[in-house]
């Protein structure tokens, strides 16, 4: 400090050869900054962008299996016989339309078949079904009623 802001004088101006404080940040201190920003920025945009691709494929893959088992319950209901072998077929849900493939195979029980659906979209190019389902159906008793 200077003499006059020691003896308690209220003058405003600087002493004379006192060095000004410096406020603020200097342009190294500021692109630093920048540079962690832009950095933090894309490491949130990746992330988000990684999350709405997460939730989609969810989502597909949720109505996948419901169209699964609307397919095997169907196929439960219709109180029928299938033969061994595969068959296929639509469906829509969601808004959306649905390939599916049941692939029925005999079991060691003579009266038990097992069903193993496979869904995925229809203008799907996956070699990999986006559900599999399994489920199993009795012979129906000869005069139609379990």
């Amino acid at each position: 400090m200077c003499r006059a802001q020691l003896h308690g004088l209220q003058d405003q101006r600087p002493c004379r050869g006192a060095r000004l404080a410096v406020e603020g940040f200097t342009l190294l201190e500021v692109l630093v900054a920048l540079g962690v920003l832009a950095l933090t920025m894309g490491a949130v945009i990746k992330a988000v962008g990684d999350y709405t691709g997460n939730q989609s494929y969810l989502r597909d893959r949720t109505l996948a299996v419901w169209a699964a088992r609307n397919v095997l319950a169907e196929q439960q209901l219709e109180n029928a016989w299938p033969g061994t072998g595969e068959f296929k077929g639509t469906t829509d849900m969601g808004k959306r339309e649905w390939r599916w493939l049941v692939r029925v195979t005999q079991t060691e029980e003579a009266e038990l078949r097992r069903l193993d659906v496979e869904v995925q979209p229809i203008d799907s190019d996956a070699e990999q079904p986006l559900a599999v389902l399994s489920g199993f159906l009795w012979q129906p008793a000869a005069g139609g009623g379990n």
